[in-house]
């Protein structure tokens, strides 16, 4: 016998007579992470206009490299030696010509030519090249001589520009007013969800941004946008296969160690400081989990857990952080100094709400910042690009 009482589904299939059971809680599934900008932490200081320099000095070098093709009477015996930058060295100086156990002494400079005792204290004459690297050891003075001339190096400024992040909230007074599922205030809700998309705008012009190549100050008609990470790196910009740089895994493009530490070292070799950041997109981070052989994978039994990932990375050029952000492209390693990255705010404009003039029956306002990014030092970091991204 069927039932013939009161039923939930009696007023029909619409269910009138009974009160909605929506959850509290949205899902938010859109991606507004922003590893990259948590690992940089804020800015030490704000800057103080759009333009925001900063100062760079280099200490003497102490590498050149042999711009000569011939030499008299050999390359072995030659004591006329062109260098590309001659004023880089001084009469005393004892060179060392590539990775030869050769020493020179320089007696005279003369532009870029070097006059220079071959086999110096009884060291074997190596055979010279064209574009071979010596190195400056040190320099031997005279007891008792004249000071040399003065030599230093000059200050030069670097800059970027800041740029201005923004959106634009508006709620009618009705919506504002009734009640609604998960959400108390709709205008605080609004203008989270705008901060979390600046914020992750901002993670993504860090890295990828571009200024104008012209009017870079911005005017009426030229938006100032500021030069991401990317596009600051041009001493250290590698691509597998191509130039000294060797190639990689698989086709001559897969990322490996070997990769990794060849530009690390090659960052190295001209800076003071270390790389800690490897930052990269999900591919590569794949690669370099990789780096772990399948027989030194983590299992632990007891939880059941498989550990197959690498968050630090420990070379002999630096222990690095490995950040995972969506905003890499899928075929480029950034290879980061984070002592020398800072994202800094326009003084008294990080993010914040400002409201707009009421005209109606709506309440409106702008979410906004104005950001910079200082990145000091280029030839300290590396970049290698061209990678498989598969």
């Amino acid at each position: 016998m069927s039932f013939s009482g009161k039923a939930t589904y009696g007023a029909g299939v619409d269910l009138p007579e009974i009160a909605e059971d929506v959850s509290d809680i949205i899902g938010l599934v859109s991606p507004f992470e922003t590893p990259l900008l948590a690992h940089l932490g804020d800015g030490k200081r704000p800057a103080f206009s759009t333009v925001h320099e900063w100062v760079e000095d280099t200490l003497m070098p102490n590498t050149d490299v042999i711009n000569q093709t011939t030499f008299t009477p050999s390359a072995t015996t030659a004591t006329a030696i062109t260098v590309t930058n001659g004023v880089r060295f001084q009469a005393g100086d004892l060179v060392r010509p590539g990775n030869a156990s050769e020493v020179m002494q320089v007696t005279s400079v003369a532009g870029n030519v070097l006059t220079a005792v071959r086999g110096y204290g009884g060291t074997t004459a190596s055979t010279l090249t064209n574009t071979l690297r010596v190195t400056i050891l040190g320099n031997a003075s005279l007891e008792g001589a004249d000071a040399a001339p003065a030599r230093f190096t000059n200050r030069v400024r670097k800059a970027n520009y800041t740029q201005i992040f923004a959106s634009t909230v508006e709620v009618t007074g009705t919506m504002q007013a009734v009640r609604q599922h998960g959400i108390a205030d709709e205008l605080d809700y609004q203008k989270q969800e705008r901060l979390r998309e600046l914020l992750r705008d901002l993670e993504n012009c860090v890295i990828n941004g571009t200024a104008p190549s012209a009017a870079q100050i911005g005017n009426a008609s030229t938006r100032r946008s500021m030069n991401g990470l990317i596009r600051q790196i041009g001493t250290n910009q590698f691509v597998p296969g191509v130039g000294n740089f060797p190639a990689g895994g698989g086709a001559g493009t897969d990322l490996n160690e070997n990769l990794i530490n060849t530009a690390m070292r090659m960052a190295w070799e001209q800076s003071s400081g270390r790389i800690d950041t490897i930052v990269v997109n999900s591919a590569q981070k794949r690669r370099i989990n990789q780096f772990i052989p399948t027989s030194s994978r983590n299992y632990m039994g007891d939880s059941r857990k498989l550990s197959d990932i690498v968050s630090i990375y420990e070379s002999d050029y630096g222990v690095c952080k490995v950040i995972l952000t969506r905003w890499m492209p899928s075929d480029t390693v950034l290879l980061l100094d984070s002592s020398r990255v800072e994202v800094l705010p326009l003084s008294g404009r990080s993010f914040q709400f400002k409201p707009l003039a009421q005209t109606g029956d709506a309440m409106a306002g702008q979410v906004l910042g104005e950001y910079t990014l200082e990145f000091r030092n280029e030839n300290a970091h590396a970049l290698i690009r061209g990678l498989t991204s598969t």
